[in-house]
């Protein structure tokens, strides 16, 4: 008996023991955990200690038998620090949870080896390693959550041995590779997320086994082939998210049953071709069908009401035709109906209007969309948009008085047909916040109860046949206006208003931005000084402000001078009389000044060069008179600034004449000083040419002329021959050798008077390059332009053709934008873009003759020190001096920037330019190369893939690098991608009529630009 008792003791001290130190295992691994933990001041540094028992710490769950750790739960805590290996020796540990801190490094690869961890969620942390090929081979696992992190690699290429496993989530991460065909072997799996990496290849059809599949998540991906059809199989499956990729294949097979119970089918931003066939009918419980900007053909289905359920019907950038169905207004659910951008004809049914719960109503951009709005869309309460522009509606705005509309936030009616006047419901509409009813032949008075729109942001009214009041001096609708304290773009111009600008102009909300009234038969004087405290003045946030083209008169008020945010002012076109005033000086944040073909007087205030932003003025057109300023801006500008003003003098501008000396007591001194001067200059200046010419006989007697120049004049600057050349560039050494081109070399060099230059040097033995040198001569001859690469002079002889150029030290846009040591920021592409514009702008309009380009790229824009662009390579230029509008040619720029009649018919126009800008503005933003990124085929172009992001998704496909890792993405820079991507979309419009003008890009890129920057 005694034995007995003695052994049992002995087990019980044994275990004792054996716990004791199991418990200290535990203890030991959480400290170590705590002592990775960077962040300052962390919760548990006072919590964690030693005078406690562990199983007491926050966040740590133990058994209640062993008191072992079997749960760690640290959420939401912005711990900082690596996650410790030591986790590794807690080997009753079931749950591990440290979503939502700012753990870095890597996951340690014994967590996968834990045999009893059911969950694992490091999810929105900063782990940038690979995941541990572990996990997956944990048998017990069944939550493996490392969504929003950095993680890259691959994810597993092995089988799968996670038979447990239920959610599986790894989306925003950089992760690469296939998905394996062995992910069919969980399956228990409910939750399969990978969306927002980068993984490729195909959907494996054994994603078919997951027989308890509730959510699949595969957007924003790089996945190809079709979408598989045993996916239809899956009776459990809710929800399917493949927007994002580049799928292919038909959306439905159109056989066979469908036994899913799917309620989400998103597949926009793909490929998918074919029709919408009708067992989509069977997908009962579809709820959300998404196929945006995909190649679907065919016709909406008459029965598309057989999706009863149906809450978002979104099938906007597809070729689909037809009109309609009237049995759309049978979806009672149905809350969004988007269907933009597709090639829908017919009239809006009327039987949309019984969409009770209907809130956003998107049918824009069908060309041959007609008829009139329905009335009935008016009386749906629950509508928050409602999108109609840029279709071919006639007729007028509903205007019946019962319409209510009290959720409406935005209204889109722009360029359409419509006529009549603005209803008045509209003006109660208490929550709109956007306005759009311009390009249309809307006639009437603006009304004068739109102060009722507090939350009012934008109103666009521009071109209509809108007037004023009857019998009223004063536009009154603005005294309206000041209780929209919300207003930022104020667009009325091109209008019939024919009234004067009230004194309360300034009472206008205070956050004003863009105000556009030009073109809209305004007269009278702008509100001045000393009448009332809240004139034109008063507009302080005002960035844009545009009163051209109308019939103002008077002095222009000193006032605009408090307007220290202003960067465009544009007051051409009108009667303004007196000076310029001297405030103008005070405008410090002013890029574009146009003050020409008004009757102003007196001269250009030599206190605007001070203004270090200001870009382009224009005074032409004045009865302006004394020297035109050299600094700044002016040294920029040419003779088309100051034209048509026959008193200005100056010597910076060649065709403008200099300056004549008014005393005759100092022009006398002058006559002298000169005379004694230049008597013994001239005298020394025919002894050197009479030596030289001495020289030069020698040296032709001797055989030694063979690299006598024949250079068509562009500089005045020394001419320099092949043997100057071959010194500059130590005999075309290789380490001298910039770059190689289609048509010749360019080197780094010096001249005799240690002046560094590039020297393009064209390859003789192409038959086009004597034509590309002419050709780039004659059009640098007589152009001059701040954002042009100057030519210092040209060499040509037996042996060369050669350009000098100022030598750009950043190299040309392509080489910053695909090297992997060098990141261009979104403020410096942006610059860069409107440098080329203005460029550009400048050879379409600034010259008697328009200049077409003809070949822009990023490879021909050379950035100086400063990182200011200059556009360069003219040597396929075109002078359109027959046609101001084409021409054509058998020389062809480069594939994937070129303009479709000009690559299909040798058309030669400036609206080319303008596709080749656009299609450049895309590469900058995306880095992305139009013709030989891998992405890119006969059918996906880099416009057609960034037509299918915009707008939605346009940040998911700009470069990864447009923001450094520390930098914040905000609103600003979102909105400034957007406007740009759009801009491009507008330059690279299929018919050369419907693309904008470079005047237009520079005004809208300036407005992008001073967006962005917040003033």
């Amino acid at each position: 008996m005694e034995k007995h008792i003695f052994l049992l003791i002995l087990l019980l001290v044994i275990q004792y023991y054996s716990v004791a130190s199991s418990n200290e295992t535990d203890q030991q691994a959480l400290l170590a955990f705590k002592n990775l933990i960077t962040s300052t001041n962390h919760f548990l540094a006072n919590n964690w200690t030693k005078n406690t028992s562990f199983c007491s710490w926050f966040g740590v769950t133990c058994s209640s038998k062993r008191q072992r750790v079997v749960a760690l739960a640290l959420p939401n805590l912005q711990i900082q620090g690596t996650i410790s290996p030591s986790l590794a020796n807690l080997s009753f540990l079931s749950v591990l949870n440290l979503e939502n801190n700012s753990f870095r490094g890597g996951i340690p690869y014994g967590l996968g080896h834990l045999p009893r961890l059911r969950v694992i969620d490091i999810q929105n942390n900063q782990l940038n390693e690979s995941i541990p090929t572990s996990l997956f081979q944990n048998r017990r696992v069944q939550v493996i959550s490392l969504a929003f992190n950095e993680l890259s690699g691959e994810m597993w290429r092995g089988p799968w041995y996670v038979p447990e496993l239920r959610v599986l989530n790894l989306r925003n991460n950089s992760l690469v590779g296939i998905i394996p065909p062995s992910v069919g072997n969980a399956t228990k799996m409910m939750n399969f997320s990978l969306s927002g990496n980068r993984f490729s290849g195909n959907i494996p059809k054994e994603v078919g086994n997951l027989s308890q599949l509730a959510d699949m998540s595969l957007t924003d991906n790089q996945l190809t082939g079709s979408i598989p059809v045993e996916l239809c199989n899956i009776s459990s499956l809710l929800y399917i998210h493949l927007r994002h990729n580049s799928l292919s294949g038909p959306l439905l097979l159109d056989q066979g049953n469908i036994v899913s119970n799917l309620e989400h089918l998103i597949i926009s931003f793909n490929q998918i071709s074919g029709c919408i066939h009708s067992n989509i009918c069977q997908l009962t419980e579809l709820k959300v069908l998404s196929i945006v900007y995909n190649n679907i053909t065919g016709e909406i289905p008459r029965n598309i009401d057989c999706l009863s359920k149906l809450e978002m019907f979104l099938i906007g950038g597809n070729p689909i035709k037809g009109t309609i169905p009237t049995s759309l207004g049978n979806i009672s659910t149905l809350q969004y109906l988007y269907c933009g951008e597709n090639h829908i004809v017919g009239k809006i049914p009327q039987e949309l209007g019984k969409l009770s719960k209907l809130r956003v109503l998107f049918i824009e951009d069908n060309s041959n969309l007609i008829g009139q709005i329905p009335e009935a869309i008016f009386n749906i309460s629950s509508l928050e948009v409602i999108a109609f522009s840029f279709n071919n509606l006639l007729g007028r705005i509903p205007t019946t008085t019962g319409l209510h509309l009290p959720n409406l936030k935005e209204l889109y009616l722009g360029d359409n047909q419509l006529e009549g006047e603005i209803p008045l419901f509209i003006t109660n509409a208490s929550k709109l916040e956007k306005l759009e009813l311009n390009d249309n032949f809307l006639s009437g008075t603006i009304p004068t109860n739109l102060g009722n729109l507090h939350e009012l942001r934008y109103l666009f009214l521009h071109h209509n046949q809108l007037t004023n009041e009857p019998r009223e001096r004063e536009l009154l609708f603005f005294n309206s206006l000041a209780d929209c304290k919300m207003l930022k773009y104020l667009q009325v111009g091109f209008n019939l208003l024919n009234g004067v600008l009230p004194n309360s102009i300034g009472n206008l909300s205070s956050t004003i931005q863009n105000f556009h009234i030009g073109h809209a038969h305004i007269n009278g004087l702008i509100p001045t000084e000393g009448e009332v405290p809240s004139d034109i003045g008063e507009l302080k946030a005002i960035v844009g402000l545009y009163l051209c083209s109308n019939h103002c008169s008077g002095v222009i008020p000193t006032r605009f001078g408090e307007l220290q945010n202003l960067q465009y002012l544009d007051l051409s076109n009108n009667s303004f009389f007196g000076q310029i005033p001297l405030s103008f000086a005070n405008l410090m944040s002013l890029e574009f000044l146009n003050l020409s073909s008004n009757a102003l007087s007196g001269t250009i205030p030599k206190s605007l060069e001070k203004l270090s932003y200001l870009k382009n003025i224009n005074v032409s057109f004045n009865d302006l008179e004394g020297e035109i300023p050299s600094g700044d801006v002016f040294a920029n500008s040419t003779l088309q600034s100051f034209l048509g003003n026959k008193g200005l003098c100056g010597m910076h501008i060649l065709e403008i004449p200099a300056c004549a000396i008014n005393n005759p007591g100092k022009q006398s001194k002058l006559k002298e000083v000169v005379l004694k001067i230049a008597t013994p200059v001239v005298i020394s200046s025919l002894m050197i040419f009479l030596l030289v010419s001495i020289w030069i006989m020698k040296r032709q007697k001797k055989g030694k002329s063979k690299d006598v120049e024949k250079v068509p004049e562009i500089r005045t600057h020394q001419l320099v021959s092949y043997h100057e050349i071959q010194l500059a560039t130590n005999n075309f050494d290789e380490s001298n050798l910039i770059g190689v081109g289609g048509s010749g070399s360019v080197y780094k060099g010096t001249l005799s008077g240690g002046t560094l230059v590039a020297i393009k040097v064209l390859d003789l033995q192409s038959e086009e390059v004597c034509k590309r040198f002419d050709t780039e001569c004659e059009v640098m001859r007589n152009i001059r332009h701040r954002n042009l690469v100057p030519v210092i002079t040209t060499c040509s002889s037996d042996y060369i053709r050669a350009f000098v150029l100022q030598y750009m030290p950043n190299s040309s846009l392509d080489n910053l934008l695909y090297r992997e040591d060098h990141h261009l920021n979104l403020l410096q592409r942006v610059t860069i873009m409107l440098d080329v514009a203005m460029a550009i702008e400048y050879l379409h309009h600034g010259n008697d003759s328009p200049i077409v380009h003809c070949d822009l790229k990023p490879a021909n824009v050379l950035l100086d020190e400063d990182m200011v662009a200059h556009v360069g390579d003219f040597g396929i230029s075109k002078i359109l001096a027959t046609s101001k509008f084409m021409a054509h040619t058998e020389t062809l720029g480069t594939l994937g920037y070129i303009a479709p009649e000009y690559g299909l018919e040798g058309i030669v126009s400036i609206s080319g330019d303008v596709y080749s800008y656009g299609i450049m503005m895309m590469e900058v933003l995306t880095k992305r190369r139009p013709t030989e990124d891998e992405i890119f085929n006969e059918i996906l172009g880099l416009r057609q893939w960034i037509r299918r992001a915009f707008p939605g998704a346009i940040m998911e496909v700009v470069d990864v690098t447009l923001f450094h890792e520390d930098e914040h993405v905000n609103f600003k820079s979102e909105i400034c991608i957007a406007s740009m991507m759009e801009l491009a979309l507008n330059c690279t419009k299929e018919m050369p009529e419907s693309r904008i003008t470079m005047r237009d890009i520079v005004k809208r890129l300036n407005k992008i630009k001073n967006t962005f920057l917040g003033t």
